[in-house]
């Protein structure tokens, strides 16, 4: 199975708010909205689902547990000029979960969006 485009589910409090956060900020392009249960945003070979709680993504499973936003996982995008990103964001009053952490394979940040899903900004080290 083998697809040239990337497709990954966020849980979202409101999808108006989740589109436009991603298409403002992030340069995400709308595909389809559907408010308030479902629209997908496209960046590169990146689908991301917006699902909200009247979605059938948003239904109860059999135990009653609803899936939410929020958690650990993220999608992980690569900029060129992760500071410049940064204060770009944070001058838009976006929220972070953390400050910049460098490692030995690039630079990242942890960015929130409007739902609590998390958003990783990761600058690659130089010639990686």
């Amino acid at each position: 199975m083998s697809s040239a485009t990337v497709n990954v589910r966020y849980m979202v409090n409101d999808v108006d708010d989740a589109i436009a956060w991603y298409t403002q900020y992030l340069g995400f392009e709308q595909l389809s909205n559907h408010a308030p249960a479902f629209a997908d945003v496209r960046r590169g070979a990146l689908r991301l689902l917006l699902s909200g709680p009247t979605s059938s993504a948003g239904r109860p499973m059999p135990d009653g547990e609803r899936p939410v936003p929020g958690g650990w996982n993220r999608i992980h995008l690569i900029v060129e000029d992760l500071a410049a990103d940064v204060a770009r964001l944070r001058a838009a009053g976006l929220s972070f979960r953390n400050e910049i952490v460098t490692g030995p394979g690039g630079s990242q940040i942890l960015l929130v969006d409007p739902s609590g899903n998390l958003v990783e900004l990761f600058q690659p080290t130089q010639g990686r």
